[in-house]
């Protein structure tokens, strides 16, 4: 398959490497000059591309960018990119780094982006820590497959994204339509709580819309208390806990 990926951050450079050694081709871009660009790609089994080329001539576009850097994408990025192309999403909203944004009240986190976008999309890969996806995957069947949940309003786009996810060693729960996508936002029992496809599920259905602010706000107030900053363990477990409504 031929992906594109835009952003080479904790998430966008696993994605890159793991997709490329998967057999996809891959082609990545940055906000560095061409010459930076080009060491990272390398690194990453990757091609180094502009952001008017790495969504061309591709079958999956994957934004994999801090939130607030969407509204500073050319303008029409994807206006010459088919329908057909998959448009995938793996970032979260987080106040503290991204600033108050005119437009995301009321509306899911994917929503939002949707709509910068012009395009729908597939919100993937956000509920999973970056240490999580570089080591925790598994063959597919092996006990203790950890799961990511995928929300969006097209079926046969989420099937390819789910076939992705696959190929990184992690099993889907499909998360319901683009609305509902609240339900794997940070704060919630979903967000990067390392459960198995069960309990993912367990987990998306246990959200209580309006409440995950509240808790992903406690938590990176947490994260910024620890002394030396929290171990993957600390940061799961932390998770999990607040999630649980232990806001001590």
């Amino acid at each position: 398959m031929k992906i594109g990926i835009i952003g080479t951050g904790a998430i966008g450079s696993t994605l890159a490497k793991k997709l490329s050694a998967a057999g996809n081709e891959v082609k990545v871009t940055n906000t560095r000059d061409m010459a930076t660009l080009k060491e990272i790609a390398a690194g990453l089994g990757a091609e180094a591309a502009t952001i008017k080329d790495v969504v061309k001539d591709v079958e999956v576009i994957i934004f994999s960018i801090p939130f607030k850097g969407y509204k500073d994408l050319p303008k029409n990025i994807l206006q010459d990119v088919s329908q057909e192309v998959i448009i995938m999403d793996t970032s979260n909203y987080y106040p503290f780094r991204d600033g108050e944004l005119a437009g995301l009240e009321g509306k899911t986190e994917s929503e939002y982006i949707s709509e910068i976008l012009g395009r729908p999309i597939i919100k993937v890969f956000n509920n999973i820590l970056e240490y999580t996806l570089k080591n925790k995957g598994k063959a597919a069947g092996e006990e203790g497959r950890i799961a990511v949940s995928i929300a969006g309003d097209n079926e046969i786009h989420k099937k390819v994204a789910a076939e992705l996810v696959d190929q990184t060693g992690f099993d889907t729960v499909d998360a319901g339509i683009l609305a509902e996508s609240w339900r794997q936002e940070p704060g919630t029992p979903a967000y990067c709580t390392e459960l198995n496809a069960a309990e993912l599920k367990q987990a998306l259905a246990a959200a209580e819309k309006g409440k995950a602010p509240a808790i992903r706000d406690f938590i990176i107030n947490k994260f910024q208390n620890f002394s030396p900053f929290p171990s993957h363990e600390e940061m799961v477990d932390t998770n999990r806990s607040a999630a649980a409504g232990n806001l001590k």
